[in-house]
């Protein structure tokens, strides 16, 4: 533990410098950054292919479920995605020293409330490597230093992506020590973040239910809560059939380990009557086990749901259904039973979306979409550190502009207070 500790202090403290640059950087020098390390990842693809290939040797000893290992995997796709990503955070506007407001006072005083960054953001995940790019990226952009702390299988590619990132910033003229890595599996290095006040502004945790609940309670910094991803799809009375089944595969089978994967299907029962049992069989017939309660159990090759799987996140092939009676049991079930994080209607009355959004509190709220475009990137924001399911600063896609703070500057004329 004292190596940790002693590790996490060393770091922090070449963090806590290098934000202090950073802060002052200009745009064109984290612009060039972030392109560079995009370069380095294309020029690098065999490298980091070779080590992921490590990392999913390393998973499948340890037992992974596919779920997991396909979070864990990169390919050439994927890294283009990434490589993608980073251009797309490096083209967004600077965050840094954005006008929020201003405003004049009687007293003589001008306000403006700007965008500065948060300091030094330590980011703990599991499994997804392209974490570190996003992480770095995100945290670059917008002024921050960032302490990244890798799942233990994913050791080799978040190392080879690494370094392409402090590539970029040694072209850029950048701290390496804005982007670091905790070069270790030993999971003491996690307590020690958690517990390294004055030298790490905030925590985020991206991870399974396990790792942001040991977050949250050990946590003696900030933290910005991604909690699980227990996100459910209401098919209304009103919803279109076909569109309702490809929205509800998609939101299941495109990727069933993401965070933005539906976990609980609500089916509103005149839907049901009117149009049968289409939905549960089509995705039965894509592999997903379905967890059905009451009518729907009796539909061939289902299983009868167990009261513990509403409200889990099963991050794999499996879903939880059940039929309710109107938006408004939906709503009721949705408050019980979810994780605040996303939620999808699909209807074509206007009224019940306008109940169903102002009903329910999660961070992301859909219509006539798929839970799967939960994600910054969907969004807009290039990239994401995670989806916030709090309600204090940071909610919903954690962006480059979500990873600031403010304060105000305040200019007078010789003003002096009666």
């Amino acid at each position: 533990m004292a190596e940790a500790e002693e590790l996490i202090a060393k770091m922090g403290q070449a963090a806590r410098a290098a934000a202090v640059e950073l802060a002052q950087a200009p745009a064109e020098r984290k612009h060039a950054a972030l392109i560079g390390a995009a370069h380095a990842i294309r020029d690098q693809l065999p490298e980091i292919l070779e080590a992921n290939a490590k990392d999913l040797e390393f998973g499948r000893e340890k037992g992974l479920s596919e779920a997991m290992i396909d979070r864990l995997r990169l390919d050439e796709d994927r890294l283009r995605g990434i490589e993608d990503g980073l251009r797309a955070v490096a083209e967004q506007d600077d965050p840094v020293g954005q006008v929020i407001a201003e405003w004049d006072r009687p007293n003589g005083l001008h306000i403006q409330r700007v965008r500065t960054p948060i300091g030094v953001i330590g980011v703990i995940y599991e499994s997804r490597p392209n974490v570190t790019a996003d992480a770095g990226a995100l945290a670059l952009k917008s002024g921050n230093a960032v302490i990244l702390r890798g799942g233990s299988e994913s050791l080799h590619s978040s190392q080879a992506i690494h370094g392409c990132m402090v590539q970029g910033l040694r072209q850029a003229g950048l701290p390496e020590a804005a982007i670091q890595l905790v070069p270790t599996r030993d999971r003491a290095a996690v307590s020690a973040m958690l517990a390294a006040q004055g030298l790490i502004d905030v925590i985020i945790p991206r991870g399974g239910k396990g790792l942001v609940g040991l977050v949250s309670r050990e946590a003696r910094v900030p933290v910005f809560a991604h909690l699980e991803g227990v996100c459910h799809i209401y098919v209304d009375r009103d919803a279109d059939p076909e569109m309702a089944r490809r929205v509800v595969l998609n939101a299941k089978t495109r990727r069933t380990g993401i965070c933005g994967a539906a976990e609980c299907l609500l089916i509103d029962w005149p839907f049901y009557t009117q149009h049968g049992p289409a939905l549960i069989e089509d995705l039965l017939a894509a592999g997903v086990e379905v967890r059905a309660e009451g009518e729907l159990a009796k539909i061939a090759g289902t299983v009868r749901a167990a009261p513990e799987d509403f409200g889990r996140e099963f991050l794999d092939s499996i879903i939880a259904v059940k039929l309710v009676d109107g938006v408004d049991e939906a709503i009721g079930h949705i408050r019980r039973f979810g994780s605040q994080h996303t939620e999808a209607i699909l209807t074509a009355n206007d009224a019940t979306a306008a109940r169903f959004f102002a009903g329910l509190d999660s961070a992301i709220l859909m219509r006539n979409a798929s839970t799967q475009f939960a994600d910054g990137g969907e969004f807009g924001m290039g990239a994401e550190i995670g989806i916030a399911t709090g309600k204090l600063h940071a909610r919903g896609p954690v962006g480059a502009e979500q990873l600031t703070s403010f304060k105000y500057l305040v200019t007078g004329e010789g003003a002096i207070r009666a």
